[in-house]
């Protein structure tokens, strides 16, 4: 499933339209803290691991793509 996302800093939330995501950290943008954070807080809403949340484009931005694999049996 691919997601488009939305992410603010210095906020708490998450919220899912369709296929958008809005999502808050508080992690700053350095050395792929943000992205982490976001990556575990989608993992944990969908109650998978975050090895299943791939970040497929724009890492670097506020619009970011990312897809949602599914688990393999």
């Amino acid at each position: 499933m691919i997601y488009k996302v939305h992410v603010e800093f210095s906020k708490e939330f998450l919220e899912i339209n369709d296929k958008q995501i809005n999502i808050g950290i508080k992690s700053k943008p350095l050395k792929g803290e943000a992205n982490k954070e976001i990556i575990k807080k989608i993992a944990k809403q969908f109650g998978i691991s975050s090895s299943l949340v791939q970040i497929k484009s724009d890492h670097k931005s506020r619009d970011k793509i990312i897809e949602i694999l599914e688990e393999r049996i």
